[in-house]
């Protein structure tokens, strides 16, 4: 198990390393041990946007950013909309370590992608479907 205070200490060293910059952050967190990375994907030192450029490496549009970043990385346990689209909702979340995308209208979910590819599968199901 790690611990809190080093686990705040390795983010902020994280963050002073990666000087804003997304794409160093994400090959730092890639260096880490896969049980230090879980932990701190999943906790409040990250912001939830910081998890999605970690998981797809793409910089979504400025309002979807602005939704990631306003929430923590422990949010996405439950889920975040992260964009709509006519009557559906596009939700983040992360479920065992792997990230989820899902399209839903509120009652059922039409489609459901897990892994480094799901934003880019969720954006070509919307494209070909909707």
């Amino acid at each position: 198990m790690v611990d809190y205070v080093e686990l705040a200490e390795l983010a902020d060293s994280l963050f002073e390393a990666s000087d804003d910059d997304d794409e160093l952050l994400a090959k730092r967190l890639d260096t880490l041990d896969d049980e230090t990375r879980e932990v701190l994907l999943s906790s409040d030192l990250l912001n939830a946007y910081q998890v999605f450029y970690y998981f797809f490496r793409e910089t979504p549009d400025e309002l979807t950013m602005e939704r990631l970043q306003l929430h923590a990385a422990s949010d996405l346990a439950r889920g975040l909309v992260i964009d709509e689209v006519d009557l559906y909702e596009v939700i983040f979340s992360m479920e065992e370590g792997e990230p989820i995308v899902l399209l839903t209208d509120g009652e059922s979910t039409l489609a459901r992608f897990s892994g480094a590819e799901a934003y880019a599968k969720i954006a070509l199901y919307m494209e070909e479907c909707l």
